[in-house]
């Protein structure tokens, strides 16, 4: 009894081994191969519960999730100017066809990188190569990635994989050439200042020659009106002492007279030196103005 029930756990045992050797899952991120006898006999690229004969068949699974190359240090290239840029750069993979990638790369992800960088490379030299400094950094940066992910697909495809994107995450110049640059930059920033500052003191001085000119103009005119407006105070003075004059001759005479004594004796230290009898002292005296009448 003893011997049937060690047989019946024997031989349940092995059927429970043999059937989970039989089995096996492929996961939503996965695809799979099956080999047999070191063929390739089957390709599993969708999700669920597959068999396979056991001890015979074996499973190999491989990532169906989208990969990323990162370049680990920046890499040289030179521009049609024959100048060297500093070029770092990320690349997004996946499988298409697994069995061509376990084919042309025994389904290992570092050879399947190599094969990439490879391609891109060439791709990014030839690029680099008919293009300028600034196209590389901003003038052309789009196309120059287009183009790269379009010749690296055609490569890639031959390995069974799918190029998503090429990114250029950086493109710098080395430290030597970027310091002749940022010289190059500064002289030519100092050679526009000092040409913005001759033109300006050009321009302020020709402003400062207009002002001027206008400065004198003003007066001139300013002057002439003044004179103008003086020319006509005196004629109309003239006009009202003539007037004046005519009504009262000895009246005139003797305002006058007054006014010449103002202006004369307007200062303490006025000396006038005039014989006393002069005619200028006449209306001083306090009867000359009665005997004139």
């Amino acid at each position: 009894m003893k011997s049937i029930s060690s047989v019946l756990t024997g031989l349940l045992l092995v059927i429970g081994i043999v059937g989970s050797s039989a089995i096996f899952i492929v996961d939503q991120r996965e695809q799979a191969l099956v080999f047999q006898l070191g063929e390739v006999v089957g390709v599993k690229t969708e999700p669920g519960l597959y068999l396979k004969i056991p001890f015979i068949q074996n499973v190999r699974f491989f990532d169906s999730r989208i990969l990323t190359m990162d370049s680990e240090e920046p890499e040289r290239f030179i521009t049609s100017e024959k100048k060297n840029v500093l070029v770092d750069l990320f690349v997004k993979w996946r499988i298409i066809d697994v069995k061509q990638y376990y084919v042309s790369v025994q389904g290992d992800e570092t050879l399947a990188q190599v094969r990439l960088a490879q391609t891109i490379n060439s791709s990014i030299r030839d690029e680099f190569g008919n293009r300028t400094v600034h196209d590389v950094v901003s003038g052309e940066r789009d196309e120059i990635m287009k183009i790269m992910r379009q010749k690296a697909n055609r490569d890639a495809e031959k390995i069974g994989v799918r190029v998503i994107d090429v990114r250029l995450k950086r493109v710098d110049l080395p430290q030597e050439v970027s310091e002749s640059v940022y010289r190059r930059m500064e002289a030519e920033r100092k050679r526009v200042a000092n040409e913005l500052r001759s033109t300006g003191a050009a321009e302020a001085e020709k402003i400062r020659a207009d002002a001027d000119r206008q400065h004198e103009v003003i007066l001139a005119e300013a002057y002439r009106d003044a004179q103008k407006v003086m020319g006509e105070g005196d004629a109309r003075a003239t006009a009202i002492y003539a007037e004046a004059f005519q009504k009262d001759e000895k009246f005139y005479e003797f305002y006058r007279s007054l006014d010449a004594y103002k202006k004369s004796f307007k200062s303490e230290k006025d000396i006038l030196v005039v014989e006393p009898n002069s005619e200028f002292f006449k209306y001083m005296k306090s009867s000359s103005l009665d005997q004139e009448k």
